[in-house]
């Protein structure tokens, strides 16, 4: 289900944490997203690859939207329209701010980013980028710069968080900035209602 139906993916990551002790708001949630299932049981994800050579990974994070206060993670992959591969889970430590949240995301996704590349040049692909579009610039000067970016704000940062920085010097990774707008992973992360979630949803299916 999360291949073939990624965007029910956020749904089932946030009721999948609530087993232990669900409510009638979490009851109601799930019968929604099987309505919501049940009328779109006709579509279908759609794949297609370009011929840029460039891995395009989408990261984001939605800071202390969890009922004991961690942050979520959300990521999606793709290679031309589509997304190949995503994903959206409750981040495993509390963080101080959304900045921190984001490095956290970066660190649950690196050792995917990584094998993605290494498995499609295996199969003779030729990468010429591995691409992270990012919507949070102060995440971006951490992971470009390192702990010596890090300010009075940052300081408690783990150094396990800055391994990022290494990949990208030695060019296995690339930060690119991303408007918020046109993040798509920000699917990943929160329910989303309205025109975005309709906008959101047919560029991470490659919908018609």
């Amino acid at each position: 289900c999360k291949r073939s139906r990624q965007d029910i993916q956020p749904a089932i990551a946030f009721l999948s944490t609530r087993v232990k002790a669900p409510t009638e708001n979490d009851w109601f949630k799930l019968t929604k997203m099987m309505c919501f299932l049940q009328a779109t049981k006709d579509d279908v994800l759609t794949l297609e690859v370009d011929d840029s050579g460039i891995i395009i990974w989408h990261i984001d994070a939605a800071f202390a939207v969890h009922p004991d206060f961690k942050s979520h993670t959300g990521a999606t992959m793709t290679l031309g329209k589509g997304a190949i591969q995503s994903a959206s889970t409750k981040q495993k430590v509390n963080t101080r701010s959304s900045t921190e949240a984001e490095l956290v995301a970066t660190d649950d996704i690196i050792a995917k980013i990584l094998w993605t590349k290494r498995f499609l040049e295996a199969q003779g692909v030729k990468v010429k980028q591995n691409l992270v579009l990012r919507d949070n610039q102060s995440t971006m000067k951490l992971e470009q710069n390192g702990k010596p970016s890090s300010g009075k704000r940052t300081r408690h940062f783990n150094i396990k968080y800055f391994y990022i920085t290494d990949l990208i010097r030695n060019n296995q990774v690339a930060i690119k900035y991303c408007p918020t707008d046109d993040m798509l992973a920000d699917y990943m992360t929160k329910p989303l209602t309205g025109a975005k979630f309709a906008h959101f949803r047919k560029l991470l299916m490659n919908l018609p």
